[in-house]
């Protein structure tokens, strides 16, 4: 009879020698030695256990070795940190053994790992300390993270065995924190698996007609990139240049994310691939320039659309990402995106860091300069240990401010000099300020942008030149905090503002105290109290800030304490009859506990009623779900249910955040109940048109409409109309009929 345990052995070990076949050539024996020993750790700490998909645990540290090792390209050290990721978590061995075992760094790298595991607590969805224990390892060694990708990367993989639930939290927290942080570490090919896995398992109708549609309009594209880049192989042949060139499909999920921006078909997407030259570095020119060279041979063959040149070889992105797009007209009147690099460029753009760092000896200038791409990652660093050390937001801002500082799109923006200064997307005038010196940013009042006077409020464009304009009287106010977005901003107004309120109040508790000296009352709880109640302030810490910051005068508090002096022994006795000097329970005992809503794991059922104030559950006003769409469920403390369109990007937030609130929902018949839908129709207009649609809408498919407005010119329309609807279908059925109309050529609904 076989022993199970020897075919586990056997499977594993096979699993281990394939992922260790990239590496045995490069690594000493040494180096083989400590991975094979991490193994062995891994497989006897792991023995016995399997994964909800029913294979053995063991195979799963093998898998995330097998990314960092050949998807990533890290060493030894990384894929021994990978076996052990689990064994601290899920058995007996403390990171004190696997130290004394393995030596520090390797030690460093589990035990970072492990606390990034802890994040997303199961009571409380995020915990913001945990998540800066990580982020302060990932500043150390940003291993860590890479390796957490991978793993993470793997359990995307492997979602299908998970329950739905489960699903939906691991899918969002993967789109809302992984994704992001693996294309700001230049993981192009991690962040965009993991962006189409989320999409499979949140909307795996989508992704299979794409797929299907993608497939099958596979012959046709290849033979258009072949028609389209015949000529342009002739000339790269004709002058020398070793080149590889190929056409690549988009990822599912960005097609998807660009039909739902810009409402249009699969069909109608023009961009659905790019061409892609990657050329062999030459001696005698540097890589800048032979993508010049190449853009010039290509241009010379096809007319370029110079609004969507992408120029990323003369100044990488921040992520160090480097090369050349253009975009030109090829046969059939269709545009073709080109992407033009180096072998180099290319590895660092598939890769990221990890590849990185095996270039830098080729970056690396003889005079001793700092590496751009170096200065880049220090400084976004730099900016995740000033968000740790200033931050005092709950969990989940926090986390929000990360995800909008250190993941977003950058803008670059200009001094009157010309230094460019990067900012995340939507920053405004006030974060500008305040990236360029703390002192600029207190005293500013507003700025001069493109020569244009604008408030610090303006939002900042790509391209911006920005001429701040200060004043030495100006301070931070709370109300700058509206419209701050950057977190070194937002950090440097609130200590501002905290040390102007903590010399407001101690000038305040200073007159305050001498004020009631001179009246010879003896400063008490009960005389602070009557003070507070005379003003209508909340507290004597109100008082004492109000005071130093002259907003209040206490003009009229001799009559109070007077008052106070007079009352005195009726008071006493006040207090003696009320009972005041018996010991009392402290009332925080007396209050009810706060209970957690019990989640119902299974479909919870959207049925119907007339009175919609008696559901138990209520539609989220962000996305106004209707019964046919794709919709996920969060308990509320109300112990309701919020219904969301899954790719809403609230919902995608809250998942991400309080994965443990979800609760999958499905429709039930709606017959009785009204859904509100907004729809806007364009195209030609003619006399009578609108009479036309009304008589559909109202007549013939009996909808009634909440509001219409109806808007034309120069011979084109546009009108835009809130609906209810039972469901998706009596909408597409609508907008089916509406289609048909003379004079409409787009029909959409929108959120």
């Amino acid at each position: 009879m076989v022993d199970e345990r020897d075919i586990e052995r056997e499977e594993a070990l096979a699993a281990y020698y394939d992922m260790m076949s990239s590496s045995l050539r490069t690594f000493t024996d040494d180096e083989v030695s400590i991975a094979y020993k991490a193994f062995l750790l891994a497989f006897e700490a792991h023995k016995g256990a399997r994964r909800k998909s029913g294979e053995a645990y063991i195979m799963h540290p093998i898998a995330v070795a097998k990314i960092v090792s050949h998807e990533i390209g890290l060493g030894y050290k990384s894929i021994a940190a990978a076996l052990l990721h689990d064994v601290v978590e899920d058995t007996d061995y403390t990171i004190d053994d696997i130290e004394g075992m393995f030596g520090e760094k390797i030690a460093f790298l589990v035990d970072g790992l492990t606390k990034f595991d802890t994040i997303f607590d199961k009571n409380v969805s995020i915990q913001a300390e945990n998540f800066k224990k990580m982020v302060l390892a990932m500043a150390d060694d940003i291993r860590v993270v890479l390796i957490k990708l991978a793993d993470r990367l793997h359990n995307m993989r492997t979602l299908g065995s998970m329950a739905p639930h489960k699903r939906e939290k691991i899918a969002s927290e993967t789109l809302y924190l992984y994704a992001p942080l693996a294309h700001r570490l230049g993981l192009y090919n991690i962040k965009t698996e993991m962006e189409d896995l989320t999409m499979k398992f949140q909307f795996p109708r989508i992704y299979e007609e794409l797929q299907s549609k993608i497939v099958a309009t596979a012959p046709e594209r290849d033979a258009y990139i072949k028609t389209f880049t015949a000529p342009i192989i002739q000339q790269l042949n004709k002058n020398n240049i070793d080149y590889d060139i190929s056409g690549r499909v988009k990822s599912i999920y960005s097609i998807w994310k660009k039909m739902e921006k810009k409402q249009v078909s699969f069909e109608e997407i023009y961009d659905l691939f790019a061409v892609r030259i990657v050329f062999k570095a030459a001696g005698g020119m540097d890589e800048k320039q032979q993508c010049w060279r190449i853009y010039s041979l290509v241009t010379d063959i096809y007319k370029p659309n110079y609004g969507r040149l992408r120029d990323w070889v003369s100044t990488p992105k921040e992520n160090g990402y480097e090369s050349l797009h253009i975009t030109v007209m090829g046969a059939l009147g269709r545009w073709v995106e080109l992407q033009i690099r180096s072998e180099r460029m290319n590895e660092i753009a598939e890769r990221g860091y990890a590849a990185h760092w095996r270039y830098k000896s080729q970056h690396e200038s003889l005079s001793g300069e700092v590496n751009p791409f170096d200065a880049a990652l220090d400084k976004w660093l730099e900016r995740i240990r000033e968000m740790l050390a200033n931050s005092e937001e709950n969990a989940t801002e926090f986390l929000d401010q990360l995800k909008l500082n250190l993941f977003s799109s950058e803008i670059m923006a200009y001094t009157p000099k010309g230094k460019m200064v990067k900012l995340p997307k939507r920053s405004t005038v006030i974060d500008f300020a305040y990236e360029i010196h703390t002192a600029i940013g207190n005293r500013a009042i507003g700025a001069k942008v493109n020569h244009k006077l604008v408030p610090l409020s303006y939002e900042l464009n790509n391209g911006d030149q920005v001429e701040l304009l200060t004043a030495e009287n100006q301070k931070p106010n709370a109300e700058w905090l509206n419209f701050a977005t950057t977190s070194r901003a937002r950090n440097q107004i609130k200590a501002a503002i905290k040390a102007e309120v903590k010399e407001y109040f101690q000038k305040g508790k200073q007159a305050v105290e001498e004020i009631i000296r001179n009246f010879g009352v003896q400063p008490n709880a009960m005389l602070y109290k009557r003070i507070t109640d005379a003003y209508n302030v909340t507290n004597k810490q109100e008082l004492f800030s109000q005071v130093g910051a002259g907003i209040l005068q206490l003009g009229e508090i001799g009559k109070v304490l007077r008052k106070q002096h007079r009352n005195k022994f009726l008071r006493y006795m006040e207090l003696r009859l009320l009972g005041a000097g018996k010991r009392r329970k402290s009332p925080d005992k007396d209050e009810p506990k706060v209970e957690q809503p019990t989640i119902n794991k299974r479909a919870f059922l959207l049925k119907e009623g007339t009175d919609p104030s008696k559901l138990d559950y209520r539609i989220a006003t962000c996305c106004s779900p209707i019964p046919g769409d794709s919709v996920i469920g969060f308990i509320e403390p109300e112990n309701k249910v919020l219904i969301h369109k899954k790719d809403c990007p609230d919902a995608i937030r809250e998942a991400a955040q309080h994965g443990d609130t979800i609760v999958n929902v499905k429709w039930t018949e709606h017959k009785v109940l009204y859904f509100l839908a907004r729809l806007t129709i364009s195209g030609i207009d003619r006399v009578g048109l609108l009479r036309d649609l009304v008589k559909i809408i109202s007549d013939e498919m009996h909808v009634n409409i909440r509001h219409l407005s109806a808007e034309s010119h120069e011979g084109l329309f546009e009108d835009e109309l809130d609906i209810y609807v039972h469901s998706t279908t009596d909408l597409n059925n609508l907008i089916g009929k509406l289609q048909k109309v003379t004079g409409v050529k787009d029909v959409k609904r929108i959120n």
